[in-house]
């Protein structure tokens, strides 16, 4: 990887500054998607997976794969702030980029409630915290990181996935000794379909690779870094899962993990006893921390990329200092945060809730994807990364039909946030059209 942040592009007057390297975008994208799932996830995963969760993993690393690669595509050939805005509005419809941006505002918000939300849960193991006051403390702190520019920001990520891997690195090389091969093997004692039934669940483990796209304006060498940097964060989290899963589950086994609420906490008592609650509890303090400043950060971005286009109010796109920073976006990601701490305390509704608009989000990208295999030749021909239109195609294609998929299995498990993101979308259309109206939309 070339180096995190020693070279800098200088950015036209109201124009983002690329100061972000290759390591910095790495961290940003692996580290969104590297968060409180990985904690959590392997309970609910292992109780219908059994010890078949190691061919789950890598199964539900597949849709993410194929998503990531339209992210790709499209990234080396139009690297835009606010790619998931920009990106539907310039090739399906305006209206389409905003709809779908005024979505991820509501989940944006109900995924980083989630986040900080758990990350008083674990720190509450070790110290007591009142829960709403302390998710307002950390808002305030992201809120000044990001306030500081994308430079200290992206500093920020990558000290914290750093130090993320290093504790997980600890874990595994602990507890790798230890392992019993009768937890693991064989693979698939149920046969296939528990396998298959489990994957809903562990695709979330990856969900957030793409976030490298959200800032491709403060990139240094976009076109090149930004697809490379996707490419690289999957392969990342992709071990890092796939390692924590094998010593997991060959410590204390399929029903161990099935039945515990903290799996890796009971699966580090087994190699490191006194040590075991420390360990894990820092490592997810850590990986919910460095979630919270990624998602805010792309949070921002969104903001910025709608009031530049006009959709909402310019001062939105407004960039402060020498750094250009989008203060005026960065503080009203900060106010809808704050309003947030209203939303229920529910993680299933608040998990939905911020799931829901990200499928979309997939969904939608990979619907650009087809339309720029299939109409938009100067793209194609644009792009550094060399697919022809028929692989383009075909990708966005598997790519829509899997985002389908997963919208319908998350309706079955609670119809609730659907309902309400719903009349949060009805609102943006009004919005929209009184926008329309007074002339303020292109």
């Amino acid at each position: 990887m070339q180096s995190s942040i020693s070279t800098s592009e200088p950015a036209e007057a109201g124009h983002l500054t690329r100061t972000i390297g290759l390591f910095d975008l790495v961290m940003i994208s692996a580290g969104s998607a590297l968060g409180f799932s990985i904690f959590s996830v392997l309970s609910p995963a292992a109780a219908i997976g059994g010890s078949g969760i190691l061919v789950t993993t890598v199964l539900a690393a597949m849709p993410m794969a194929v998503f990531g690669l339209v992210y790709a595509f499209l990234a080396s050939a139009n690297p835009r702030s606010g790619a998931s805005f920009e990106w539907p509005r310039e090739y399906l419809h305006p209206f389409v980029g905003f709809f779908l941006s005024w979505l991820r505002i509501f989940g944006s918000v109900g995924q980083l409630t989630t986040v900080s939300l758990v990350l008083v849960q674990y720190a509450s193991m070790v110290v007591p915290l009142p829960v709403k006051p302390a998710m307002f403390a950390l808002f305030v702190i992201v809120f000044l990181v990001n306030l500081a520019g994308l430079k200290v920001a992206a500093k920020a990520q990558s000290i914290l996935m750093i130090v993320l891997l290093g504790t997980l690195g600890i874990f595994v090389v602990t507890g790798i000794g230890a392992i019993r091969p009768d937890n693991i093997f064989p693979l698939a004692p149920a046969g296939l379909w528990p396998i298959l039934l489990a994957a809903p669940i562990m695709i979330n483990l990856f969900m957030g690779i793409e976030s490298a796209t959200e800032v491709g304006e403060e990139v240094v060498n976009a076109e090149r870094n930004v697809p490379l940097g996707i490419l690289l964060s999957l392969l990342v989290i992709g071990a890092v899962y796939l390692s924590v899963a094998v010593v997991a589950l060959g410590l204390v086994g399929a029903k161990g993990l099935a039945a515990s609420s903290a799996p890796l906490v009971t699966a580090a008592g087994r190699s490191i006893p006194s040590l075991a609650l420390t360990l894990i509890v820092g490592a997810a303090i850590v990986s919910l921390a460095k979630s919270l400043n990624a998602s805010f950060l792309i949070f921002s971005r969104a903001f910025y990329a709608m009031g530049r286009a006009g959709v909402m109010p310019p001062a939105l796109a407004r960039l402060s200092g020498e750094a250009a920073v989008p203060r005026v976006a960065i503080t009203a990601s900060f106010a809808c945060l704050v309003a947030g701490l209203c939303l229920p305390s529910n993680l299933v509704f608040l998990f939905l809730a911020s799931n829901i608009p990200t499928i979309l989000k997939y969904l939608t990208v990979c619907l650009c994807g087809v339309k720029v295999s299939k109409w938009r030749p100067d793209v194609l021909a644009a792009a550094r990364m060399r697919l022809s239109g028929t692989s383009v195609f075909a990708l966005s294609l598997l790519g829509a039909a899997t985002a389908l998929g997963l919208f319908a299995l998350g309706y079955e498990t609670d119809w609730r946030p659907y309902a309400l993101i719903g009349v949060w979308g009805g609102i943006g259309t009004l919005y929209w059209v009184y926008r329309s109206k007074l002339g303020a939309v292109a």
